[in-house]
């Protein structure tokens, strides 16, 4: 009987922690995933870290991805390369210091400014990308 209310809690620890029923399912669209965890912290983009030790050594932590980014609505179309570099280390797990308690030292060669990877297709002449 024990397991049924902590499946039924974690159940209803979902629906809360995701907004509700539509956020459930928004998040389970956007990310096809629905995991509940701590906040860890929020980039300067409004990207969401989260981590939780109950799920296994690599998909123990998360993001969640900001809805606009530079200007550029990023709803459904989500991609890696929207994180900057300082909370890729944590998320990869190359290091157990969030840049929220421990912030980097700024370099050089990092952008200020970071861009996600742009699509090599959008504005390229009609014929002249191949995907492969």
């Amino acid at each position: 009987m024990a397991e049924y209310i902590h499946v039924v809690r974690r159940a209803l620890g979902q629906l809360g922690g995701h907004g509700g029923v539509k956020g459930l399912f928004v998040q389970l669209f956007r990310a096809n995933d629905v995991k509940t965890g701590a906040l860890i912290g929020v980039d300067k983009y409004g990207n969401k870290y989260f981590e939780d030790t109950r799920y296994f050594f690599g998909r123990h932590r998360w993001v969640i991805y900001t809805t606009e980014m530079n200007g550029k609505n990023t709803m459904w179309e989500v991609d890696g390369s929207m994180v900057p570099a300082e909370w890729h280390r944590w998320l990869h797990c190359m290091t157990d210091n969030p840049p929220t308690t421990h912030p980097p030292t700024p370099k050089k060669f990092l952008a200020e400014v970071h861009h996600p990877q742009e699509d090599p297709r959008v504005g390229a002449p009609k014929g002249s990308v191949t995907l492969l």
